[in-house]
């Protein structure tokens, strides 16, 4: 059987450094900044990132071209080995879909996956595939393990401002004014392919309240019998808010100490990008025993 290779995009949160302990490949995500394209992780750090968006920059979202990915893909296939790709969800980028065109091209050789996740999700399906591939699956095996196990996480957001939804053509003007006038907080949830809205609070501590009740109901509903089976994982992500994300991680703790935290990490960059700095994330995710 084939040795398998691991690709993802730098949406997974997986830095470059990490992708070399773990013997995976990340590609980076363009960014235009000011009319500039930036790579994250190559060229742009977080920190960088967020000094562009706080300060009124044209930021916006690119995707890696065809013959980065290509060029890639053949570099890797050259030792006689398969490739799985797992870009980020479809929902949100057509990063996926232009792999997929892409993969005509190779013959079953690389295996792209569309299982609608993001971020620390993203994570878990790379470390998920890792482990696939130890146990001797095939690339075509383990896509259709992480398609079939696509819906087995959720995510809820909460944003700390409005500016960069109505930014990004996401929410009117006169609705982020409103939002805005209202101190009105959302929360987001992703739930497969499309970034929805959940709830409408009004400070940081109902945002909260209302993510960690939508997980206590998750867990209790939908993955019950995962969390039996000792399958399930919690997760904290973040948009430039480290300090607040350490804070929710202990309470996450307290209220679900039968479920293990695995990562407190950023937020993917695209992401940022429409929701800006301060927010707030948790997510439960099926992981593979």
């Amino acid at each position: 059987m084939a040795n398998i290779k691991i690709v993802t995009d730098s949406n997974s949160g997986i830095t470059q450094a990490e992708a070399k302990e773990l013997g995976i490949f990340v590609v980076p995500m363009p960014f235009l900044i000011n009319g500039e394209e930036y790579y994250e992780d190559i060229n742009l750090t977080q920190e960088q990132f967020y000094e562009h968006l706080q300060g009124d920059a044209t930021v916006s979202t690119s995707q890696p071209s065809a013959a980065s990915v290509a060029e890639l893909w053949d570099e890797l296939l050259a030792d006689g080995s398969d490739i799985v790709h797992i870009p980020m969800s479809s929902g949100l980028s057509e990063t996926c879909h232009t792999a997929q065109n892409l993969v005509k091209d190779y013959n079953g050789r690389v295996q792209v996956v569309d299982n609608q996740r993001i971020s620390v999700t993203q994570k878990q399906s790379v470390l998920d595939a890792l482990k696939l591939a130890q146990q001797g699956k095939s690339a075509a095996e383990i896509k259709e393990y992480l398609e079939a196990t696509k819906f087995d996480s959720s995510i809820y957001i909460s944003l700390d401002t409005l500016k960069y939804l109505k930014k990004g053509g996401r929410l009117t003007p006169a609705a982020a004014l409103i939002g805005t006038i209202l101190k009105i907080k959302p929360v987001l949830q992703i739930q497969g392919e499309k970034l929805d809205a959940f709830k409408k609070v009004h400070s940081l501590r109902q945002a909260k309240t209302e993510m960690i009740n939508a997980i206590r109901h998750d867990l209790a509903t939908r993955f019950r019998s995962y969390v039996d089976a000792g399958e399930m994982t919690i997760s904290v992500a973040h948009t430039n808010n480290d300090e607040e994300a350490q804070i929710f991680k202990k309470e996450l703790e307290a209220t679900f100490p039968d479920i293990p935290l695995t990562y407190v990490d950023p937020l993917s960059l695209s992401v940022s990008c429409h929701i800006g700095p301060g927010a707030l994330a948790v997510t439960a995710t099926r992981i593979l025993k």
